[in-house]
């Protein structure tokens, strides 16, 4: 069965989360992922702990299907190596603050000039241009200026960090995947490539379309802990179970009220407007009080049968093991000869006709280095041998 993007090459130069999520899903699809690193060192992420048998298994999770070579920029043969490779690419990922790849001359002007159909995808904090864009910075700066950490926590209390790296994956990664495959397709009707400026800030500032519309329409900013889908109503709240669990309770349509004020046989809350703001108060007292006459399963069985949206705040552990998450192969295993089985995310794009697939192990540092440069760069094995010993690859 076909992939999606088979005969799709990508030259990777990212490091960490952002970029190689990106490629990550790149590459499950079918497109030759070809991380190119330092020589010596790699990508950082690889010797970030936790460590399973010398490796890191952050590095394991990112970074399956692709392959890797070593490459030193900085270096005049170096250089002309990698603009080889870009000549016969499709894409160039990089994530470097803005300017680099220009002083090592491997910017997408270079890259142009050789070949017109590149798509060239700087992922950066602040996009290629504006005030900010030579800024330092990591996830947490650009939620906050966003405003997305601003409206994050309980009502009174301070901001509270996400659990997950909102613009590194979302608004960088993803949005990355997103823009590579829209350039994709442009191509196919322009025969052109294009530069995709990429911005963390800017991706995780779509995320606000709801608190957007609610300040462009009321002029009033939406505050921390009260807003309609954090933590205002009662309905749509997360409540403590008997036995010190907690449970999330998802209702904003009038009948999953009404289903839930029957099965708790309680007429007097399904009199009151649950939407009401003034209203808040005394449902939340009522339905803290509730909540904590059942364990955590009892609750999820009794609402299932109710119809009431419902569900476990799980932990980490518990997600890998839910039965849907399970059921939808979100949990899969590989054989590493080092590290030995080791279980990785699932693919979450699911294509009926031409789904993705893991089909190799992420790469040891340069594992790839004399067949790409072979095979795609046109060099002798004698070459890459002469090049090892100069410390160029």
């Amino acid at each position: 069965m076909p992939l999606p993007l088979e005969e799709i090459r990508v030259l990777d130069l990212s490091r960490l989360l952002p970029g190689p999520y990106c490629s990550l899903i790149l590459a499950d699809l079918g497109a030759e992922v070809i991380k190119i690193e330092e020589p010596g060192f790699g990508d950082y992420i690889r010797w970030i702990p936790p460590l399973i048998h010398g490796k890191s298994y952050r590095f394991l999770v990112l970074n399956r299907n692709k392959k890797s070579v070593t490459l030193d920029l900085k270096t005049p043969e170096g250089r002309e190596i990698f603009l080889k490779l870009a000549a016969k690419s499709d894409v160039v990922l990089e994530s470097f603050r803005p300017g680099v790849t220009k002083r090592l001359r491997i910017g997408y002007d270079e890259l142009k000039a050789i070949n017109p159909r590149i798509i060239y995808c700087a992922i950066s904090g602040y996009g290629q241009d504006g005030p900010y864009s030579t800024l330092p910075g990591h996830d947490i700066d650009y939620i906050g200026f966003a405003g997305i950490l601003g409206i994050t926590g309980e009502k009174n209390g301070p901001p509270i960090i996400p659990g997950v790296q909102i613009a590194d994956v979302g608004g960088g990664g993803m949005l990355a995947a997103t823009s590579i495959l829209a350039a994709l397709l442009a191509r196919t009707k322009t025969g052109r490539g294009q530069f995709v400026d990429v911005s963390m800030l800017d991706g995780v500032v779509s995320w606000l379309t709801i608190h957007a519309a609610e300040y462009f329409g009321e002029g009033k900013s939406p505050e921390r802990g009260r807003m309609m889908l954090s933590g205002g109503l009662a309905a749509y709240n997360v409540y403590e179970t008997k036995d010190g669990r907690y449970l999330t309770l998802g209702i904003l349509e009038e009948w999953f009220w009404k289903n839930l004020c029957e099965a708790l046989k309680r007429e007097d809350l399904s009199k009151a407007n649950f939407m009401n703001p003034n209203e808040q108060p005394k449902l939340f007292s009522a339905l803290k009080e509730v909540f904590k006459t059942k364990t955590l399963s009892e609750w999820i069985s009794f609402l299932g049968a109710a119809d009431v949206p419902c569900g476990p705040v799980n932990s980490i552990e518990d997600a890998f093991k839910d039965k849907q998450v399970l059921h939808r192969k979100m949990l899969v295993e590989m054989e590493d000869p080092v590290a030995g089985r080791i279980k990785q995310i699932g693919i979450p794009i699911k294509l009926s006709e031409t789904p993705g697939s893991i089909r190799s192990l992420p790469p040891e540092l340069g594992q790839h280095t004399e067949e790409i440069l072979t095979r795609v760069a046109g060099l002798t094995k004698e070459e890459v041998k002469r090049l090892r010993k100069v410390k160029v690859v």
